[in-house]
Parts: structure tokens; C-alpha cells; sequence
């Protein structure tokens, strides 16, 4: 399977979505839903999918798998390998910096990421050199407290937050805490609940296709 897989909207996309999916899945998880999003046929975007290395997971037993970053104890949030996450972090920015470089703004370039995967669209969007246009997280959590981070975004960067009120593999509290110290930074973050477990639904992809319509519709 290819590191990235990629589907464009139109021949020449002016807009780039870098997607990070959750722990165990990959790259092919959310192209599917797509459709749901109900996304505008003018918008001409590319669509980036990457795909976690594989690696040993402490909580699974050191069982292999995708994984942004080795996940040691589900304790008080979560105890992770924070140089494993700077190395994901590295590699998203990378992404970043490389459709810049094929000529896509900075400001038309959204972070998307599904629990573990929402965890590094957090940190790189919040920590990037690049002046991006959103970061969408899904079903997550902020995995270090922002006050021990060097966040360089704009305060008016757009942060949406979508999560299920019956998730029982990041809780509501994890989601909600993240909403909290993003306002205490000085963030303004759209939050909304649904009622779903560790997953999406067709309700939170029309939100989030909202959303995206409104960053890029400019």
C-alpha cells in the first residue's frame, strides 16, 4: 500500500485536505465517505490520505499496527511516546510544505484527522511553520497540555470539533478538555456533540463538509 493515497476533485486542485486516520485503521478508511460530505462541485480539491507507519502499541499488547505515535497507558488521558508523535508531526508539516511548493495557499490547506490521527492534526496545525486554514478534529484529544507547546498559529485559526457523547474510547471529557485550553490559548473553537460512539456519522460528515465548504468557498 502506497504512503499516501490521493483523490482529487477536479484536474487541477487549488485546495489540499491532509486526512490522518485513527490507530489500526489507514489511508483507505475515510475516502468512502466522501459523497457524505456534500461538498460544493466547484471546490477543486486534493484529498491526501496517509497512512501511520506500523509499529507496536503498548496498550494493544505490543501487537503491530498503524499508529501515529506508541500509545504506553490509557491513565489521566493518555501516556504517549512523544517522540513518536514529533516524528508524525515532522512528516504531516512535510505534506504541508510540499503542496505549497506545487503552488496551493497555505490558507486553502485544512488538517482533518479521526481520533489518534485528530491528535496530530492538532499538534501540527497549532505547531506548523505555515499559516494553514483549519483543523478539523474528529472523536479526539489533544495529546500534550498546550501550555508545554510552542503554538505558533494565529489565534483565529479555525479549529472544529466534532465527537460522540457515547464514545467510551476517547470520552467526551477528553473533547471537551481540548475545547477548554484552546479557549484558555486564546482559540475560538466550534464544538459539537452527537450521538455516536468512536466513530462518525452521517451528521458529523455534513458538518464537517459544511465546514470545509466555508474555509475553501473564498
Amino acid at each position: 500500500m502506497s504512503d499516501v493515497i490521493t483523490v482529487e476533485t477536479a484536474a487541477q486542485p487549488d485546495a489540499a485536505i491532509i486526512w490522518m486516520h485513527g490507530l489500526g485503521a489507514d489511508g483507505a478508511d475515510f475516502p468512502p465517505t466522501l459523497p457524505y460530505l456534500l461538498l460544493p462541485e466547484s471546490l477543486k480539491i486534493r484529498f491526501l490520505f496517509p497512512n501511520a507507519p506500523v509499529r507496536p502499541v503498548t496498550v494493544n499488547g505490543g501487537f503491530e499496527m498503524r499508529s501515529w505515535y506508541d500509545i504506553i497507558s490509557m491513565d489521566n488521558g493518555r501516556e504517549i511516546n512523544s517522540h513518536q508523535l514529533d516524528e508524525s508531526i515532522i512528516r504531516i508539516n512535510k505534506m504541508v510544505d510540499d503542496q505549497i511548493e506545487q503552488g496551493i495557499d497555505a490558507q486553502r490547506i485544512l488538517l482533518v484527522g479521526f481520533s489518534q490521527g485528530g491528535a496530530v492534526a492538532y499538534e501540527t496545525g497549532l505547531q506548523g511553520s505555515s499559516s494553514i486554514g483549519g483543523i478539523a478534529a474528529m472523536s479526539t484529544y489533544l495529546p500534550r497540555l498546550l501550555s508545554s507547546l510552542a503554538v505558533t498559529a494565529a489565534t483565529s485559526l479555525p479549529v472544529l470539533i466534532l465527537h460522540g457523547t457515547y464514545d467510551e474510547v476517547v470520552p467526551l471529557t477528553m473533547a471537551e478538555e481540548a475545547k477548554q485550553q484552546l479557549k484558555q490559548t486564546g482559540f475560538d473553537p466550534e464544538f459539537y456533540e452527537y450521538a455516536m460512539a468512536h466513530e462518525v456519522s452521517v451528521e458529523s460528515l455534513k458538518t464537517l463538509g459544511s465546514w470545509i465548504s466555508q474555509r475553501l468557498s473564498k
